[in-house]
C-alpha cells in the first residue's frame, strides 16, 4: 500500500496517508461505507448525479461540525442534481445521533469504520490516526474526478467557495 508521508498535519504535526490520493480525471474508485442504519453502501448504489464527497475526521470536532453544516445549507441551494456525502470513520449511530442533534437532513452522511475502504482507495486515511484527512472531492455523473481539495492543515476548514464553483460548472 502507498504511503503519503508529511501529505497533511494536525495542529502541525506532520501526518501519514494511506493509499495513493485520487486524482482529477481519474475514474472515482467503488467503496464499501456504511450508511446511518448499518447497511453497506457503495459508490454504484450513488451514481447519476454529480457529488460533493466531504471528507472528515470526525462530526464530533468544531471543524468537522461546521463543514458538514456548510455543505448541508449548500445542498439546499444546489438542488436536486448534486448529492453531498459526508464520509468520516465515526459509528453509524453516532454519525444518526450528530445529525439528528444537528439538524443536518440534506447531507448523508457515511461511515468508512468497518473496512477503511474510502480512505484507502482515495489516499485519505491517516496511518497513525486511523481517521480521514480533511477533503473534498467533487465527482461528476460518469464517475469522473472533476476536483480534489485536500486541505494541508487537518483542522482547518475546506474552502467552501471553490467547490461550489467546481459544482457549478458541472451542473
Amino acid at each position: 500500500m502507498d504511503e503519503n508521508s508529511n501529505a497533511v498535519t494536525l495542529n502541525g504535526t506532520p501526518m501519514t496517508l494511506i493509499g495513493k490520493l485520487i486524482q482529477v480525471g481519474a475514474q472515482a474508485p467503488d467503496f464499501k461505507l456504511l450508511d446511518n442504519d448499518m447497511q453497506q453502501v457503495g459508490l454504484d448504489a450513488i451514481t447519476g448525479k454529480t457529488l460533493i464527497i466531504s471528507v472528515v475526521p470526525s462530526l464530533d470536532t468544531p471543524v468537522c461540525d461546521m463543514q458538514t453544516r456548510t455543505f448541508n445549507k449548500a445542498a439546499v441551494e444546489l438542488g436536486a442534481d448534486v448529492e453531498i456525502l459526508t464520509i468520516s470513520m465515526d459509528l453509524p449511530f453516532a454519525q444518526k445521533r450528530w445529525c439528528g442533534a444537528a439538524g443536518v437532513e440534506a447531507v448523508r452522511t457515511l461511515s468508512d469504520h468497518r473496512y477503511a475502504s474510502f480512505g484507502e482507495a482515495y489516499g485519505l486515511l491517516i496511518g497513525e490516526l486511523r481517521l480521514l484527512a480533511r477533503a473534498v472531492i467533487v465527482v461528476d455523473e460518469q464517475r469522473v474526478v472533476r476536483y480534489v481539495q485536500l486541505v494541508p492543515e487537518i483542522s482547518a476548514e475546506p474552502d467552501y467557495n471553490e467547490v461550489i464553483a467546481r459544482v457549478a460548472e458541472l451542473i
